[in-house]
């Protein structure tokens, strides 16, 4: 026997987009960060294990490498991957928080780049300028969670 849910019982009226939020531009600017904010964290992450999209050590900075870690550069590696993971299912349960721990991790990121000295043979620059842009699309998603609370990428799939 089924029961339907009075519309009093408490939920919020906006818990679903509606088909004219679907149709909103900013709407949709959200939905695009939301969902690359959460797959593109856990991709990276899990690679750090399988490195078959690229070997991620070669990414550390000698520097920390050498300096900061004593050689436990690879073992730093396994450990930012599981906190890419826990940063991409974060800003899929609670965007307006976690889509700034990625900016700040995407921060570490940069810095990080940017202490690979130029004579090195690959020093990524190129890669520190992209992830400025990645940073800057984070934060735009901290904004735009703002405008639209309780609502997670999950819950179009619902509605």
């Amino acid at each position: 026997m089924s029961q339907v849910i009075h519309p009093s019982a408490g939920f919020p009226e906006d818990a679903h987009p509606s088909h004219s939020t679907l149709q909103d531009p900013t709407y949709q600017a959200y939905l695009l960060l939301h969902i690359g904010f959460i797959v593109a964290p856990i991709v990276a992450g899990i690679d750090k294990f399988t490195h078959l999209l690229v070997n991620w050590d070669n990414y550390l900075a000698p520097v920390i490498n050498n300096n900061i870690l004593g050689g436990h550069g690879h073992t730093f590696m396994l450990v930012a991957g599981v906190i890419e993971i826990i940063a991409g299912i974060g800003v899929a349960l609670r965007p307006r928080l976690f889509s700034y721990v990625v900016a700040a991790w995407l921060l570490g990121i940069i810095v990080n780049l940017l202490l690979i000295p130029p004579s090195n043979p690959l020093p990524h620059y190129d890669v520190a300028l992209r992830d400025l842009g990645l940073l800057l699309g984070a934060l735009a998603l901290g904004r735009l969670s703002e405008r639209f609370p309780g609502q997670t990428s999950r819950d179009t799939r619902q509605g």
